[in-house]
């Protein structure tokens, strides 16, 4: 597995992402198959695994602890703080929650569940409106003093944020959405962390499945999936879409290789500070997903992705509205 840097900090160049395990993508998966999923991809080279107390909540954080727990010196563990969730019951309430006695609290509850001294990479899930982030910064600062955190990052954080947060604490690591799907974070986000030296962590880089070519206008999510409330995943947002995988389907072709692997091959080619965290539950998919890693586009692969996309408009929003309002991009 190739290694690369985000900010000071050398992980896969590829991670995986722990949530669809426990939450989000429907009921739970089995916890004796993900953990050993877990240390498979450790055994192909994995390094960097990211979860959150929010994944569940708890049960992602308890899960991931234990897959690692014999191999804790060889992977780095991301993890989150942020969201307003009871740290007794796991009850989640409204809103988000960073003042910086919680964020401590937080830390030393996910350090139990991790089954770990320390979190290698500790990320503000969302930004608290109610709470300047030089507070939060000072917070984490305070934990890397104390040996119970090494590296800070943020999540869907607007520049103007990111660099206050710097101004205090190096901030490690930025994590939104990117992907060919979504391509938001280019204008200005790239240009502000090249500048600052901050790493880039995109989530769902292949467009929480879409990508792959496997989601089409017929497919029925279930209940507890949240595509099934983003309008993106509308079915009308769906079939207009699929132009974008068809462009997909078209390089991938041409390399004899899949669509996954090209979404994130081209993710891969856009810097070389970005490493993907592509989440699955099928051991297939993970090799899959691992195997973008050797796969090369030419300048004329990523002229041709370029030429089609500025054809091309991405059809519903990537979040419900309520969810939006909580991202800085």
């Amino acid at each position: 597995m190739k290694t690369r840097m985000i900010g000071s900090l050398e992980v896969s160049a590829l991670g995986l992402g722990c949530m669809s395990m426990s939450s989000g993508y429907g009921p739970p998966a089995d916890r004796g198959a993900m953990i050993k999923l877990i240390r498979l991809a450790h055994e192909r080279g994995v390094t960097l695994f990211d979860t959150a107390e929010a994944y569940g909540p708890f049960v992602n954080e308890e899960l991931l602890g234990e897959a690692v727990a014999s191999i804790r010196g060889e992977v780095v563990i991301a993890t989150k703080f942020g969201f307003n969730i009871d740290l007794d019951t796991g009850e989640r309430q409204a809103g988000t929650n960073s003042r910086p006695d919680h964020i401590k609290a937080v830390a030393d509850a996910s350090l139990r569940r991790l089954k770990t001294e320390h979190i290698d990479l500790f990320y503000q899930h969302r930004v608290d409106p109610a709470v300047p982030i030089e507070d939060v910064a000072g917070a984490i600062k305070d934990l890397v003093a104390a040996g119970k955190v090494r590296h800070f990052g943020l999540s869907e954080a607007g520049i103007d944020t990111i660099r206050r947060a710097h101004a205090v604490h190096p901030v490690t690591a930025v994590q939104s959405e990117y992907s060919l799907l979504w391509r938001g974070p280019e204008s200005e986000l790239l240009p502000a962390l090249e500048d600052l030296g901050i790493g880039f962590v995109p989530f769902s880089p292949l467009g929480a499945g879409f990508l792959t070519g496997k989601i089409d206008e017929n497919t029925r999510f279930e209940p507890t999936d949240f595509r099934s409330l983003v309008p993106r995943f509308s079915p009308a947002a769906r079939k207009a879409n699929m132009k974008l995988v068809e462009i997909i389907k078209a390089i991938a072709d041409r390399k004899a290789t899949t669509q996954a692997q090209v979404a994130l091959a081209w993710l891969l080619a856009q810097k070389p500070w970005i490493v993907p965290i592509p989440g699955t539950t099928k051991l297939h998919r993970l090799d899959e997903n691992l195997g973008a890693v050797d796969v090369v586009l030419s300048s004329e692969d990523l002229r041709d992705i370029a030429s089609a996309l500025s054809e091309f408009q991405v059809q519903g929003e990537r979040l419900p509205e309520a969810a939006l309002k909580m991202t800085g991009l």
